[in-house]
């Protein structure tokens, strides 16, 4: 198939720094490229890519420095671009937010997917999708879909990672570890690191926090987070990349998630699992499809629940949550059902396709 992926500007593919929707763009688009599709990717000039690179604006949005930015008129640009080629693709994958390619692809909305990354509980989405009602979708979680239960959703496709992206450091059970509690992702209130350190005083273990600090945040971190730290039992490790994320999260006796949103998809739930480390989350979002309680971690509702889960958390297969998640949860599975989604688009189109290969 001729594949065409459109990113948003905001980062490069993969991405330079933080940047969830980006790497996720970047396993898929290598995962169909070795499957032998014709990949060709519309994103941000320095993006890394084994398919055809369109690059559509000089730096990526959160990588320049140049005052007076706008991410809507960059993405209009690149949208024109992708108009303009798009009778050479057979499907046209699009991961932007709030359906802003949707007044320009109307007539072709037939040979296109839109995958949203986000959450869609805002308000004004519905009125939105509903005045375009024929584009189809493509969901990251079941939980996803709930506040927009009326749009055209094909499947549900979960996130996946390159099986060789982690190699977990170690394997068996929790007494192999070092056992500390570890925290990934962002100091904001709807991650609740707050919650994290609580589980931790109660529990008596270290916590070690591996996370960003937007500038949004930071009156939340210097209320619930800083006072924390510096007691030797708090520790911030500040961001890592992937490189780090084996050591950190394989030599951890849990990741903790204990989300207070609702959460789509959660990488970093599966980030921990392709290392092996069981994980405790809130149950929020999309929790309950990504663990499997008392498999590959545990679902709870409390700190009280979080900090049983912790010792019970000792007992799990670490070698089976590996197994689990090279199942369910790689880049190669991730594609397969993408193309799945393809294949569906081009028997129900009306314009010849291709032949599928791979």
């Amino acid at each position: 198939m001729r594949i065409a992926q459109i990113a948003p500007l905001y980062e490069t593919v993969p991405p330079t720094f933080y940047g969830g929707t980006e790497r996720i763009i970047s396993y898929l688009t290598e995962a169909l490229v070795e499957f032998g599709h014709d990949v060709t990717i519309f994103a941000a000039a320095g993006s890394q890519t084994n398919a055809k690179l369109v690059p559509c604006r000089d730096k990526a949005l959160w990588l320049d420095d140049r005052p007076l930015k706008s991410a809507t008129a960059a993405h209009l640009s690149m949208l024109d671009a992708v108009r303009r080629r798009s009778n050479e693709f057979d499907v046209l994958h699009f991961h932007l937010s709030h359906f802003i390619h949707f007044p320009l692809f109307e007539h072709m909305a037939g040979r296109t997917v839109t995958t949203p990354h986000g959450r869609l509980d805002y308000v004004d989405l519905p009125a939105a999708y509903a005045c375009w009602p024929g584009f189809p979708m493509v969901s990251i979680s079941d939980r996803q879909r709930q506040p927009l239960p009326d749009a055209r959703w094909m499947a549900t496709v979960q996130h996946g990672l390159p099986l060789d992206l982690y190699t977990p450091p170690t394997v068996g059970t929790e007494a192999e570890v070092a056992g500390h509690l570890a925290f990934l992702g962002r100091f904001s209130r709807d991650k609740r690191p707050d919650r994290a350190i609580e589980i931790a005083r109660r529990t008596g273990l270290k916590l070690k926090m591996a996370a960003k600090l937007h500038k949004e945040d930071e009156a939340y971190f210097r209320q619930a987070v800083e006072p924390a730290l510096g007691d030797g039992q708090i520790e911030h490790v500040g961001e890592i990349g992937d490189a780090d994320k084996p050591a950190f999260l394989g030599n951890a006796a849990a990741l903790l998630f204990p989300i207070d949103w609702p959460e789509p998809f959660g990488l970093v739930v599966i980030e921990a699992m392709a290392c092996g480390t069981p994980v405790i989350a809130w149950d929020n979002g999309a929790m309950r499809e990504i663990i499997d309680d008392g498999v590959t971690g545990f679902v709870v509702n409390s700190i009280e629940e979080a900090v049983d889960a912790v010792a019970r958390a000792r007992q799990l297969d670490r070698r089976r949550i590996r197994a689990v998640f090279e199942q369910r949860f790689s880049a190669a599975v991730m594609a397969r059902n993408y193309v799945a989604v393809y294949e569906d688009l081009i028997r129900t189109s009306s314009r010849p396709a291709m032949a599928v290969v791979g």
